[in-house]
C-alpha cells in the first residue's frame, strides 16, 4: 500500500477559458512541438508558476494551510 503522501500526488485536471487567437497559437505551438495542446498548456502553466516563485512573486501554501 502507497503512503498517503503518494495518494495525493496525482495530476488534477483544470479547465481555462481563453480567446480564440490564444487557443489558435497554442495549437499550432503544440502542432509543432508534435505534442497534445493540453500538455503544452500544462507545461506552461507549470514553467509560469515555478518563474514566478524564482522572482519572488509567488509563495506557496504551506502543507498546513492546505489542510485547512
Amino acid at each position: 500500500m502507497q503512503p498517503m503522501s503518494q495518494l495525493e500526488d496525482v495530476s488534477k485536471r483544470v479547465f481555462i477559458t481563453v480567446p480564440d487567437a490564444v487557443f489558435e497559437n497554442l495549437e499550432d505551438w503544440a502542432h509543432q512541438q508534435g505534442r497534445p495542446t493540453a500538455n503544452l498548456a500544462a507545461f506552461l502553466v507549470e514553467t509560469a508558476i515555478r518563474q514566478a516563485k524564482d522572482k519572488g512573486e509567488f509563495k506557496p501554501r504551506s502543507q498546513t494551510d492546505k489542510d485547512k
